[in-house]
């Protein structure tokens, strides 16, 4: 890894934080909050490829963990982890590395279209096959339950995988180069 990759990776988790200062939304019925951070997960994917943009995560989630609050609404610690929301925030490094990989493989043809596409798959799909479960676990509630629950947040993640297809078809546009620098095929 060279000094590139790490102000990339430390670049994208303050992007993550910095997203965290947007209110969350909560919604009562299943306590994990709609934030602007799941669209940084997105972007670190998108941007920065597989291996970056999940380090980037990873190295926000660790921020999280250690007790920084910059989660969004102020929350930090571990405990934020074993909550509802904790599913979700496991599966960010996990959605940043698969976006990034599903990037790096159709960069050439990258457009806004298999952007959205990609994005949506693992920023949306992905994570919440990973979110519902332990939604319905922390939360003691049926699957189905939480599954009902969790797609009132579906309408705010298309947006957030629109918005994050349009910065990498930009990104892909403005600096064609990039691709070479994180590993993505030609």
């Amino acid at each position: 890894m060279n000094t590139r990759d790490m102000v990339y990776i430390a670049l994208f988790a303050a992007l993550l934080a910095a997203l965290g200062m947007v209110p969350p939304i909560f919604l009562p019925m299943l306590g994990v909050p709609i934030t602007a951070q799941s669209m940084g997960v997105m972007l670190a994917g998108s941007v920065l490829g597989a291996r970056r943009g999940g380090l980037a995560v990873l190295l926000f989630l660790t921020l999280v963990a250690a007790g920084v609050p910059v989660l969004s609404g102020g929350r930090g610690g571990f405990g934020v982890f074993l909550g509802p929301s904790g599913g979700f925030l496991f599966a960010w490094p996990l959605c940043a590395f698969a976006i990034g990989f599903m990037v790096e493989r159709t960069w050439v043809r990258l457009g806004y279209i298999n952007a959205f596409v990609i994005n949506a798959i693992g920023g949306i799909f992905l994570m919440y096959a990973c979110g519902i479960p332990w939604v319905a676990f922390s939360a003691e509630i049926g699957f189905w339950k939480a599954f009902t629950g969790s797609m009132a947040f579906v309408p705010g993640d298309i947006l957030k995988a629109a918005i994050a297809a349009y910065v990498a078809a930009t990104v892909k546009r403005a600096y064609p180069i990039i691709g070479a620098s994180s590993g993505r095929t030609h």
